[in-house]
C-alpha cells in the first residue's frame, strides 16, 4: 500500500510519533482509501493520553476527554485524535457508561463494529487489521468484530449501520448478522429519533435505497416505520399492480432521483393504503382517498424522527400530490404548476414516473408517454414565462382597490385574475385584466 494521506493527518501522525507515541489512522478513512474512496472525515488514535495530545499541539479543543478525544486544529480544519481504549460497560444500548484507556491498538480495535471498520494505518508501521477487515473488504462482505449478538446488545445502532453499509458498498451482510437482527430487533427502540433518521437518510440516499427491505426481514421496521411496515402484508388485486404496498413502495424507491424529498415521498406516499382499501364485486383492489391519510402518517413519522420543516414540507407536498392528474395540455399543466409549485412540478412528474415504474409492467407505456409529453409541456410554459402565481400578474393589490374593492375582496379579485391567466397567459396585460375584472360585477 502506498497511500497518499492529507499533509494535516501525516503532521499529526508524525508529530505524536515524534513525540514517542503510537498514533494511526483509523475507522472509515481507511476502509473508504481501500474502496477507492477519498476520505471526507479522517480520525486518528494514538496511544498518547488526552494531556499529551494537548502538549503535542499548539492548537487542540477538549471535544471529549472523558472519552479521550480531543480536537486538533490545522489551519482551518479539524480532526479528533482519541486515545486507544477499551469501553466499559454499555448500560443503553448506545454508549458504554466508562472507557479504559490501553496501549494496545489492537484492544482499541476490538470494541469496533464491523472489520471494515476496525483497521488501522500509519505509513511506515503499514496496515493494522487484526480481524480480517481487508480480507472481508475483498470478499464485499460486512461482517462484526467478535459476537454479532455483543455487538447489537451494546450498541443497537449498529444493527442499522449494518444496513446503511450494504445499501451504500453492495456488500453482503453476514448470516450471523442478520440472525442478530432478527433476534435483538426490538433494542432498536433504545436510539433516539435523529439517530434512526440519519441512518435512514444515508440508506435512501445512496445507490441501493431499497436495501431498507433488509430492515423489514430482520423485523427491525415494525419498531421505526410500523406505518410502512404493515403494508407488506397488504395485496394489491388490481390492473395497474404485481406487487403488494410495501414491495410496490420499494419499486417506486429504487427508481426515484436521489433526492431526499422525492426517496422519502417514494417510501411512503402509499403508507396510507392499508386503512384505505376496499374491493369491488368484480374483486378489484381500490383505495380511494390514501393520499390524505398516508401525508397524515408521513407527518407523525417526521415528528417522530425530528425531521428539519424544510425536508418534512417538501416530502409532504409530494405525498399528498402524488395521484394528481392532468390533461396534457398547457392549460391543465399551468393549473397544476400553479397549485404545486413551480419548481417542485418536476420532482412530482419526477416520482409518478418512479410510481409508474414500479406497477404492473403491461400498463406502463402510456403513462410513462404521457408523463414525458407533461414534462415537454412544462418545459415550454417556463420557457414562455406564462404567469403562474399572483406575484406573476400585470395587476396587484393597489390595481384591484383602485376599482373600488375592498378586504377580502382584493384576493379574491386577484384570484380570478389568475385563474383568467392560467387558462390564457395573453390576457396577463394590465389594461384587459382590470377591464375584464371590472365587467365580472
Amino acid at each position: 500500500m502506498n497511500w497518499k494521506l492529507p499533509q494535516d493527518v501525516l503532521y499529526i501522525l508524525n508529530t505524536l510519533t515524534e513525540n514517542g507515541y503510537k498514533a494511526f489512522a483509523v475507522g472509515g478513512c481507511v476502509r473508504d482509501m481501500f474502496l477507492g474512496k477519498t476520505p471526507q472525515d479522517w480520525d486518528i488514535t494514538t496511544s498518547a493520553q488526552p494531556e499529551d495530545i494537548i502538549r503535542c499541539f499548539d492548537k487542540t479543543v477538549p471535544t471529549g476527554l472523558q472519552h479521550g478525544t480531543v480536537t486538533v486544529l490545522c489551519g482551518k480544519n479539524a480532526y479528533e485524535v482519541t486515545t486507544f481504549r477499551v469501553d466499559g460497560v454499555y448500560e443503553d444500548h448506545r454508549k458504554p457508561e466508562t472507557v479504559t484507556f490501553t496501549e494496545d491498538i489492537r484492544e482499541d480495535l476490538s470494541r469496533r463494529d464491523f472489520t471494515m471498520n476496525a483497521m488501522a494505518y500509519h505509513p511506515d508501521a503499514g496496515l493494522c487489521d487484526p480481524f480480517g477487515g481487508r480480507e472481508d473488504i475483498e470478499k464485499k462482505l460486512i461482517r462484526c468484530v467478535g459476537d454479532p449478538l455483543i455487538r447489537f446488545d451494546e450498541d443497537a445502532l449498529r444493527m442499522l449501520r449494518a444496513v446503511r453499509f450494504s445499501a451504500q458498498t453492495g456488500f453482503t451482510i453476514d448470516g450471523d448478522i442478520l440472525t442478530a437482527m432478527g433476534e435483538l430487533a426490538p433494542l432498536i427502540c433504545a436510539i433516539s429519533g435523529e439517530r434512526v433518521r440519519d441512518e435512514l437518510v444515508k440508506t435512501l440516499l445512496s445507490d441501493r435505497p431499497a436495501t431498507v427491505r433488509i430492515l423489514h426481514e430482520t423485523g427491525i421496521l415494525k419498531h421505526i416505520l410500523p406505518e410502512l411496515d404493515r403494508c407488506f402484508s397488504v395485496t394489491q388485486n388490481h390492473p395497474y399492480h404485481v406487487y403488494n404496498v410495501g414491495d410496490h413502495s420499494l419499486a417506486v424507491l429504487e427508481n426515484a432521483p436521489k433526492k431526499l424529498p422525492l426517496r422519502l415521498a417514494a417510501l411512503l406516499h402509499d403508507i396510507g393504503k392499508p386503512d384505505k382499501k376496499t374491493t369491488d364485486e368484480a374483486g378489484i383492489d381500490h383505495f380511494i382517498g390514501h393520499g390524505e391519510v398516508s401525508e397524515r402518517l408521513s407527518r407523525d413519522i417526521f415528528t417522530r424522527l425530528r425531521f428539519d420543516n424544510k425536508t418534512k414540507d417538501a416530502t409532504l407536498l409530494l405525498i399528498r400530490e402524488h395521484d394528481r392528474r392532468f390533461a396534457l395540455t398547457k392549460k391543465s399543466i399551468r393549473r397544476a404548476m400553479s397549485i404545486v409549485g413551480k419548481d417542485v412540478f418536476p420532482d412530482l412528474l419526477a416520482l409518478q414516473r418512479a410510481d409508474s415504474l414500479g406497477q404492473n409492467p403491461d400498463t406502463q407505456a402510456e403513462r410513462l408517454a404521457g408523463l414525458k409529453t407533461a414534462m415537454e409541456l412544462y418545459e415550454e410554459i417556463c420557457a414562455d414565462s406564462d404567469a403562474l402565481t399572483i406575484s406573476d400578474l400585470a395587476i396587484g393589490g393597489t390595481d384591484v382597490i383602485a376599482l373600488g374593492y375592498r378586504g377580502k375582496e382584493i384576493g379574491e379579485k386577484l384570484s380570478q385574475a389568475l385563474n383568467l391567466v392560467l387558462d390564457d397567459p395573453t390576457l396577463n396585460d394590465k389594461e384587459i385584466l382590470l377591464k375584464k375584472l371590472q365587467n365580472t360585477d
